[in-house]
């Protein structure tokens, strides 16, 4: 195949992809996007390490003996 045929052809293909807007699955993307712990080996983690799991409602705390609340 030519180079000229060759150009033409990629450059439809480039035009196919730039203006075809598939069909979106709203559904399967909320479930990819939705932070559920729906991945088994996530959830295993959770419970095998529940100290390590960061609670949303804490804060971090200084202690008063730490060098930072020293030096403020």
């Amino acid at each position: 195949m030519g180079r000229g045929r060759q150009k033409a052809k990629h450059t439809k293909v480039a035009r196919d992809l730039k203006y075809f807007s598939p069909d979106t699955n709203y559904g399967a993307l909320e479930k990819e996007l939705g932070g559920a712990l729906t991945d088994p080996r996530l959830a295993e983690d959770l419970e095998k390490w529940p100290e390590y799991v960061a609670d949303d409602s804490d804060e971090m705390d200084f202690d008063e003996n730490s060098d930072r609340s020293k030096s403020a």
